[in-house]
């Protein structure tokens, strides 16, 4: 937990100027929700006062280098009444590799509802994806098996067990239990940059199981285009969220992800959207 909190603490070079370090998954690049994640803290940093972000829009413009820092620029748009709004720019090598649209809102009261959680077991009862990484770390390659079965700092626990090595077609939907293994202090845009960090993982190979194909297969260009959260409620990252994902479509060789986000006691914390790239390449 405290290599991801050091990952969200952006360092200040100057005025609307941070900089930002990696962590490598072991995809060969920067993590779409770790550029996500410290995109929306360098922009809280620029927020006067208790506004807290209710909408953060990202697009994805080139593959993120894992050698080298980030470093975000911050436009201050807009402060309102109500609202404020950031634009920032995520930039390695003197080129954009991201950018940010985030919206900031003062606390109110007004009308509620929400969709009813989906019915799936407790976390208690289900394994961590972790350890089921790790007994079939002989089906992984032997570069990448140190990066993936690394210790994690947030416990992810599929509801429907899968094997990304070897899938079977399935329905395009998938849940999943997620918390930070820790306690985590109380402020609020740190458990906001967690499960904006969190929204990115697993989401786009939702779109690949109707097919069979996992998101390591050989061929397969896969890449985030897009990616938007919307935040409904206060919530805590350190304690179980559980994350209900579908893919509606696949065309074009783009797929759309959209996923719903509760809190244990039911209540609809955070939407999520994506549209990605699932290119499929012939062998030459």
């Amino acid at each position: 937990m405290d290599a991801l909190l050091s990952l969200l603490d952006l360092e200040p070079l100057e005025v609307n100027i941070y900089r930002g370090t990696n962590r490598d998954l072991g995809t060969g690049r920067v993590f779409g929700g770790q550029v996500f994640a410290q995109a929306l803290v360098a922009a809280r940093r620029t927020v006067d006062g208790d506004r807290e972000a209710h909408s953060a829009h990202g697009y994805f413009i080139l593959p993120g280098d894992l050698k080298a820092p980030i470093v975000y620029f911050v436009d201050r748009l807009r402060d309102g009444s109500s609202f404020t709004t950031r634009r920032v720019t995520a930039i390695q090598h003197g080129q954009a590799i991201f950018n940010l649209s985030a919206s900031f809102h003062i606390a109110e009261e007004g009308l509620s509802h929400q969709p009813v959680m989906p019915k799936v077991p407790e976390p208690e009862a289900l394994a961590p994806e972790l350890s089921l990484i790790r007994e079939m770390a002989d089906q992984i390659p032997e570069p990448l098996r140190p990066v993936l079965t690394q210790d994690r700092p947030i416990d992810f626990r599929p509801v429907q067990a899968t094997n990304p090595f070897n899938p079977s077609p399935s329905e395009p939907t998938r849940q999943v239990w997620f918390r930070v293994i820790g306690q985590l202090p109380d402020e609020p845009l740190l458990h906001q940059a967690i499960l904006a960090y969190a929204s990115d993982y697993g989401l786009l190979p939702t779109a690949l199981q109707p097919h069979g194909v996992g998101f390591r297969a050989k061929g397969l260009q896969l890449a985030s285009l897009d990616h938007s959260v919307w935040l409904h409620r206060p919530f805590r990252a350190d304690e179980w969220l559980l994350y209900s994902m579908e893919s509606p479509v696949m065309s074009g060789a783009r797929g759309f992800v959209r996923g719903a986000i509760y809190s244990r006691a039911g209540d609809l914390v955070a939407s999520v959207a994506q549209e990605g790239l699932l290119r499929l390449r012939k062998p030459k």
